[in-house]
């Protein structure tokens, strides 16, 4: 590895970077000597994409070059301090919502960019919609006129709505109510996902598409508004880990170094205009026994686990869905299956938190 230029990656993510990138049979080579462009670069899931072609070029050479496309070119720059003037890695600042243009060739683009928080669905439910419709639009086109190799859309869970099944495969989809402020993000992403389906049936973009389900890991914010980063912030500052609702509801949670090696398997080894959910459904657990798992992997500061009610005032938009769960039976049959099971993944998420 060339040290001079992971100086300052912590070590969580380093293990995570040696991990993804050697226990999975993926086609790194692919990428080899190529240009990759990703949009939302500062965000928490395509963060973890950036630091997997920074960490191939370190120890495999391949010479990629990196193209992170962000609204805020401050917050980039605080996401990637450890990686200052590395010639590898290029920031544009542009609102993807608005047509763009890129002078150099593009060989793979990965459309990260979204308000995946709750938090903003109330507050800018317009914002919220643009960078999945819009935003996919623009970048759709610049695959086209770019000829690229490969196009990657970060879809969402969100989009089966009252799925039909849990665990719940690419099919099963259920109601979504198109009139409820909240469905500005479920919607989106289902018209996003029409859109790559549509650029490839009629102009041939080799668009593929990921639904994430709830990923968790280090480097997502912990002002997110969601249930488990509320959790890991509790048990990094040493506070009582606090439950703003009964906690029965039940979400599958997977380790962002697992998922992000789903995605790239996806890219890389997927079909075109094809949906594959990225999840770990052996990791399904209530919000209740979340809470006191986090708590008791910080057994050492002594946490309790104590109720709130949530503030009325909140803008703050729950989802009404009782149970999530992915069927991964698509990916699987990619090569990808997670590895991380809920106490280690979130044992190693609050040390990344840790310096």
């Amino acid at each position: 590895m060339n040290k001079a230029l992971s100086v300052g990656r912590h070590s969580v993510v380093t293990a995570d970077m040696k991990l993804l990138t050697t226990h999975y049979a993926i086609p790194w080579q692919a990428l080899s000597g190529k240009t990759v462009m990703v949009t939302g670069a500062a965000g928490f899931l395509a963060a973890y994409m950036i630091e997997t072609l920074l960490f191939l070029n370190e120890t495999q050479q391949l010479n990629v070059t990196v193209i992170a496309v962000v609204r805020d070119r401050n917050g980039f720059a605080q996401r990637f301090s450890h990686h200052q003037k590395r010639p590898d890695l290029i920031c544009i600042e542009q609102n993807i919502s608005l047509p763009m243009q890129v002078n150099q060739p593009l060989d793979f683009i990965i459309h990260a960019a979204s308000q995946a928080s709750p938090k903003y669905y109330a507050t800018d439910p317009v914002g919220t919609l643009s960078a999945n419709t819009l935003g996919t639009a623009h970048l759709l086109e610049l695959a086209r006129n770019h000829n690229v190799k490969g196009f990657l859309y970060f879809s969402s869970a969100e989009v089966y709505g009252e799925a039909a099944r849990v665990p719940t495969s690419e099919s099963d989809y259920g109601y979504l109510d198109p009139l409820a402020v909240r469905s500005c993000y479920a919607e989106s992403k289902r018209m996003g996902e029409n859109m790559c389906v549509s650029w490839h049936h009629q102009f041939g973009v080799p668009a593929k598409i990921v639904r994430p389900f709830h990923t968790y890991g280090p480097g997502m914010r912990l002002d997110d508004g969601r249930v488990y980063a509320d959790f890991v912030a509790d048990a990094v500052n040493g506070r009582d880990i606090v439950l703003k609702t009964d906690g029965l509801t039940r979400r599958s949670f997977c380790y962002l170094a697992d998922a992000t090696a789903g995605f790239w398997t996806v890219l890389l080894n997927g079909t075109n205009a094809k949906a594959y959910n990225i999840g770990n459904p052996d990791a399904e657990i209530s919000i209740h026994d979340l809470a006191h798992l986090v708590a008791r992997i910080c057994s050492d500061k002594h946490l309790s686990v104590r109720m709130e009610q949530r503030k009325v005032s909140e803008s703050y938009l729950a989802s009404q869905i009782s149970v999530t769960c992915p069927d991964i039976t698509l990916a699987r049959g990619l090569g990808w299956s997670p590895i991380t099971s809920l106490e280690n993944g979130f044992l190693k998420t609050i040390k990344g938190y840790l310096s």
